[in-house]
């Protein structure tokens, strides 16, 4: 098992990444830690981006009370790299690690649902004082507040068809119903599994985790970043 925190030859603790690289976009992608995943236009970027996220996930981190490098002493270990895909230039991390696809021990399946179970806090927490409308881009583009909600909901129902569970997206003012997707989720999350895959054509817990984990984090950052008042 990769330890969260390797330990490099000169003893300095160092994070586990892969490299997906794709024809416009790269990926940099902390293995063992969910949602801590960025974007480049190279593989310089790409770990420069995800150092430059490192405060704002320690925020996730210590919602799941794990503890987290300090932004200083991050330094990154590239285990692997893989060539990316229509989906990498679109603009998500979609290919699985060699990592993933090995067993999933108890410890580390409940590790991995704590995290993303933080994620979706933060997310809650962010679109809770965010305003209703939120800054435009410079040609005036970009979902509001509640679209964006709609659409991580909408995307985690999707995500979750790939652990076998089938229910709805869940409306943005329907609690309960938010409440039992990601109830769901976390239920298969948390069990050990000795399968690539739970069901067929589905996804590695280790990758579901990361992409659900990648997606609210990134719209969660998204919403602070544009939660400025219009003039």
């Amino acid at each position: 098992m990769l330890a969260a925190m390797a330990r490099r030859s000169d003893g300095e603790a160092s994070t586990a990444v892969y490299i997906e690289s794709g024809s416009k976009r790269v990926f940099a992608c902390a293995l063992e830690w969910p949602g801590w995943c960025r974007s480049g236009k190279n593989e310089a970027q790409a770990l420069e981006a995800l150092a430059a996220a490192a405060q704002r996930y320690a925020v996730v981190a210590a919602a799941a009370g794990l503890p987290f490098p300090t932004r200083t002493s991050i330094t990154f270990d590239v285990v692997e790299r893989l060539p990316g895909s229509a989906s990498t230039d679109f603009g998500a991390p979609g290919e699985i690690a060699s990592r993933d696809t090995e067993p999933l021990v108890a410890d580390e399946a409940g590790r991995l649902a704590e995290l993303v179970a933080a994620s979706w806090r933060v997310f809650d927490q962010v679109v809770g004082r965010a305003p209703a409308e939120l800054r435009k881009g410079p040609r005036g583009g970009g979902r509001d507040r509640d679209a964006i909600v709609a659409h991580v909901l909408g995307a985690e129902a999707s995500y979750a068809r790939k652990l076998g569970i089938r229910l709805p997206p869940p409306p943005p003012e329907d609690p309960a119903a938010v409440t039992a997707l990601r109830t769901a989720i976390t239920e298969v999350l948390v069990a050990p599994s000795n399968q690539a895959a739970g069901v067929e054509r589905g996804w590695p817990k280790r990758y579901l985790a990361r992409r659900i984990a990648w997606h609210v984090l990134d719209h969660a950052w998204e919403i602070e970043d544009r939660s400025q008042a219009t003039s």
